[in-house]
C-alpha cells in the first residue's frame, strides 16, 4: 500500500480508494522537460514513463490518451479508429479544465470531469509503469494491470517515434 508521504492529491485519492498498489517517484521538475526529464531524473527507461495527454476531437470533446514516453500518438490513426474525423491535443487552458490538473502535472486517475481513456496497448506488457500523480514533480509506479483495472481504458496501436 502506499506509504504516507504521498502528495495528497485527487490521483492518489482514487488509487488509494481502489486499493492500488503503488510506489512514490518525486523528482526535480522542468518546465517544458517531459518525459525525457523524469526518467532521467528517476533512472527509468523513458519507455515505461506514460505520459496523459488530454486531447479533442472534431466536436470539441475531450478524451484521454496515455502514451509510452518515447513516443507520440498518430492522431490520425486514433481518430479513425474511435470514429471520428480528426483528433487533436487541447489548449493548456482546456486540458486543466477538463482534467483538473496543471499541465505537466495531470494524471488519469482523480479528473475533475469523466472523459473516455484510450491507452497504447503494449503498454500493457510493460512490468512496471510510471504515470503522473496528480502534481508536476510526481509520478507514482504500478503494475499497467492496475491501471487498466482502474480506468478500463480501450487499447490502441497509435504510437509513433518521435
Amino acid at each position: 500500500m502506499a506509504k504516507e508521504k504521498s502528495p495528497v492529491t485527487a490521483a492518489v485519492r482514487v488509487l488509494r480508494a481502489e486499493k492500488v498498489e503503488f510506489s512514490d517517484h518525486p523528482y526535480s521538475y522542468e518546465e517544458k522537460g517531459g518525459t525525457e526529464v523524469s526518467s532521467r531524473e528517476l533512472g527509468v527507461d523513458e519507455h515505461a514513463v506514460i505520459k496523459t495527454l488530454i486531447m479533442e476531437d472534431d466536436r470539441r470533446k475531450p478524451l484521454i490518451v496515455l502514451m509510452h514516453g518515447d513516443l507520440q500518438v498518430s492522431t490520425k490513426e486514433l481518430a479513425r479508429l474511435i470514429g471520428v474525423k480528426q483528433v487533436s491535443p487541447c489548449s493548456a487552458d482546456m486540458a486543466q479544465k477538463q482534467s483538473g490538473f496543471l499541465v505537466g502535472g495531470t494524471s488519469p486517475f482523480g479528473t475533475r470531469h469523466l472523459m473516455p481513456v484510450y491507452m497504447e496497448e503494449s503498454i500493457s506488457g510493460l512490468p512496471k509503469i510510471y504515470i503522473n500523480g496528480g502534481k508536476r514533480g510526481y509520478l507514482v509506479g504500478m503494475a499497467p494491470s492496475e491501471l487498466i483495472r482502474v480506468l478500463k481504458p480501450r487499447l490502441v496501436t497509435v504510437g509513433i517515434k518521435r
